[in-house]
């Protein structure tokens, strides 16, 4: 982004991954930025994977601009294309005016291919990768800073992640309504702001939820539980079953963290961000046993499978949930 800012663009972007948001991010930028207004008519060709074939793109791509410096050809939905290799011998010797751009979502193209090592050695080949749910507090926390010089706390930051999840899209036009509703002369994101403005409990919520499971608050667990299951949409099974298997998993991982067990040598053990976000891992680690971990990891799993209906004939979620909840507290 930063070459292209200042007009520095290669002949070929490969843009592949699962996380769409980056991918449209880049080739939106090109899109809207490597021509000019009027040079676009002539210069700019988008075409989907499922409606063109590879000979067609690379027929493009050899044209020569027409009054103008480059020409600019965006292939969407790139992952319909089945055969790369004639876009695979363009890149041989791409045409230096054409800014060819391939997006290939819900995945990656196979490493095998000779279109990555190709496109790698003339331009850029980038790989969009999903956010983990404890990467999603430091990405709400950069982009309010970036995009609208706002601030946020971490429990503030880690409702927002847990409610909304790691599709960039949705939590993005979240945090664009966000930044909007604060004022010139406060900037600061708050759990009651969060609460006011997006809709999630400050009390009663993944994070609270998971602050009573990592110090054994039976009754603050409770009763959360009993108000997630009275308001659904609060705190789905769907989404409380893989944050609490992501906590057990690194809590396991960091019984294994050299000692002694501060909160900076836990956090980059487990790759966190700062101190303050091992704190829980500290807390967990006083609090269960690794057998008691292995135990709550294996019942998480059997959870997960049966609320997808899975050898569960007829137990609801909701309960499914309270029974796991009661698993990992006794």
């Amino acid at each position: 982004m930063r070459d292209l800012r200042e007009g520095r663009y290669a002949p070929v972007y490969v843009l592949m991954g699962e996380e769409s948001y980056y991918i449209d991010k880049i080739s939106g930028y090109i899109e809207n930025n490597a021509l000019s207004p009027e040079q676009r008519d002539f210069n700019m060709s988008i075409v989907f994977g499922s409606d063109v074939q590879p000979n067609q793109v690379v027929d493009m791509a050899r044209r020569y601009p027409m009054m103008a410096e480059r020409q600019v050809v965006i292939v969407k939905e790139a992952q319909n294309i089945k055969n790369w290799e004639r876009i695979e011998r363009y890149l041989e010797k791409p045409m230096q005016t054409t800014v060819l751009v391939i997006c290939y979502k819900n995945g990656s193209i196979d490493g095998r291919k000779k279109i990555l090592a190709r496109a790698a050695a003339v331009g850029v080949v980038y790989e969009s990768k999903k956010k983990r749910e404890y990467e999603l507090p430091a990405f709400i926390a950069n982009y309010l800073k970036l995009n609208g010089r706002a601030t946020i706390d971490n429990k503030a930051a880690q409702m927002i992640a847990d409610h909304i999840g790691a599709d960039l899209n949705r939590l993005t036009g979240e945090l664009d309504k966000l930044i909007l509703s604060l004022s010139d002369s406060d900037r600061r994101v708050t759990p009651e702001i969060v609460e006011e403005r997006i809709g999630v409990s400050k009390d009663f919520n993944a994070f609270e939820l998971r602050s009573a499971i990592v110090s054994r608050d039976v009754v603050k667990a409770n009763r959360i539980i009993n108000y997630f299951n009275s308001n659904p949409k609060a705190g789905s099974a769907y989404m409380l079953v893989p944050m609490l298997f992501s906590f057990f998993q690194n809590l396991l991982i960091a019984y294994y963290a050299p000692r002694p067990h501060t909160d900076d040598s836990v956090a980059k053990w487990l790759g966190l961000r700062g101190g303050w976000a091992a704190k829980d891992y500290i807390t967990g680690m006083k609090n269960y046993t690794g057998v008691k971990v292995l135990q709550i990891i294996s019942k998480i799993r059997e959870t997960d499978a049966k609320t997808k209906g899975l050898d569960n004939p007829n137990t609801p979620v909701g309960e499914l949930l309270r029974e796991l909840i009661f698993f990992i507290l006794h």
